[in-house]
């Protein structure tokens, strides 16, 4: 079978995988190593600090992360897909809406996946790549992103994955609470201290704070509560990221916007670790209520839900993210949607493109998967 030429496009400010914050490099990673262990011939365009057993094409020698926002490191980065997007079959973009509206226009066909939520200001920025036509189609995490903005042109949905084999399980928790993410409104730290206060527990808190706006919320509603049980671990590597998940009674996730997939409750329920999470964005779509997690309206009913989640199993919550959440069945998936995106060139290179079938379940009796493959590609 004639191998697919496939050009994934990552954001530019971290690297793949990134060392610390960075969810959507971390798929990226998982995809890109998964299509070329199937045999695809992918070529990454990401900074050039990233690991990779796909071809690497990179604008800068190292992450710009100090220089998110700018203009000129990621259109630089898109311009150089651009430039090649004639020798790739299909491009898979998960960069953001200015490399899908470059893309759109190259000729090959483009799948954008939308890491990003579709209200506010990002909402309306799809909301008129939509109306200005091209070779675009894009992915949602869940169907909830599909709802928000139903006149985009939308080709599948693809939920994101972790690789359980490096999320340490743990049957037993220790008696502190966690939060783990970015600092900002929306994603409720102060919350989380509310509600550890509440219960008259510790708080560990893991979390990026390297923008000004996240300075500003960290001084504003972090640094006064420090003591007293509140603990600031700074941004975590992957390791001590594991080590705060897996011994922690719960994750805290007392978020308030559309949280388009939330994968540090993934991370969570792999290390056995029950998640209590207010009902917003892709939530309901991610946590099963009383069986992965459990659900609140308002983050001041957390406290009372933290008996709810002791009694989960934690066996269960490991269960249940190999199964559904596996960087295979991510990959099957993506590899799907490929071919649909495909299937009108019959007469093409990739006419006879097979499909692959869907993913197996995982017997009830595995805890941990056999370790995901990886090529090796100099």
């Amino acid at each position: 079978m004639v191998a697919l030429r496939v050009a994934v496009v990552s954001p530019v400010w971290y690297p793949v995988p990134p060392d610390g914050y960075g969810g959507t490099e971390r798929i990226v990673s998982l995809l890109v190593e998964g299509l070329v262990a199937a045999g695809e011939d992918v070529t990454l365009f990401a900074s050039g600090d990233s690991r990779t057993s796909a071809r690497l094409e990179a604008t800068v020698p190292a992450a710009p992360s100090a220089r998110i926002g700018e203009v000129e490191p990621e259109l630089l980065h898109a311009l150089a897909c651009l430039e090649r997007a004639h020798e790739f079959d299909l491009v898979h973009d998960h960069s953001g809406p200015l490399a899908a509206a470059l893309l759109a226009r190259s000729g090959a066909p483009v799948l954008h996946t939308v890491h990003g939520p579709l209200t506010g200001a990002n909402g309306e920025l799809y909301r008129r790549l939509a109306r200005c036509g091209g070779d675009l189609r894009l992915i949602a995490l869940g169907p909830g992103q599909q709802r928000a903005l139903p006149e985009a042109p939308w080709h599948g949905v693809c939920p994101n994955a972790v690789d359980v084999t490096l999320y340490p399980f743990h049957a037993g928790h220790d008696d502190y609470l966690a939060f783990l993410g970015r600092f900002g409104d929306d994603k409720g730290a102060h919350r989380a201290i509310e509600v550890a206060r509440t219960l008259g527990l510790e708080l560990r808190i893991g979390a990026k704070c390297r923008e000004p706006e996240e300075r500003a919320y960290f001084e504003r509603h972090v640094r006064p509560h420090l003591g007293s049980g509140v603990e600031y671990l700074g941004e975590l590597s992957h390791g001590e990221k594991v080590e705060l998940l897996g011994r922690a009674r719960a994750l805290l996730f007392p978020i308030d916007w559309d949280e388009p997939f939330g994968l540090v409750m993934v991370e969570a329920m792999a290390c056995g670790t029950p998640v209590i999470a207010t009902r917003r964005g892709s939530v309901p779509e991610v946590l099963e209520h009383g069986r992965t997690g459990v659900l609140v309206e308002d983050h001041r009913e957390m406290p009372r839900a933290l008996e709810q989640a002791d009694a989960l199993d934690p066996f269960e919550l490991r269960l249940v993210a190999v199964d559904r959440f596996s960087p295979e069945r991510m990959v099957a998936a993506y590899l799907r949607l490929y071919a649909s995106a495909l299937a009108g060139d019959a007469g093409g290179r990739h006419a006879g493109l097979a499909v692959p079938g869907p993913a197996r379940s995982v017997p009830p009796a595995r805890l941990a998967e056999t370790p995901f493959r990886r090529a090796g590609r100099g």
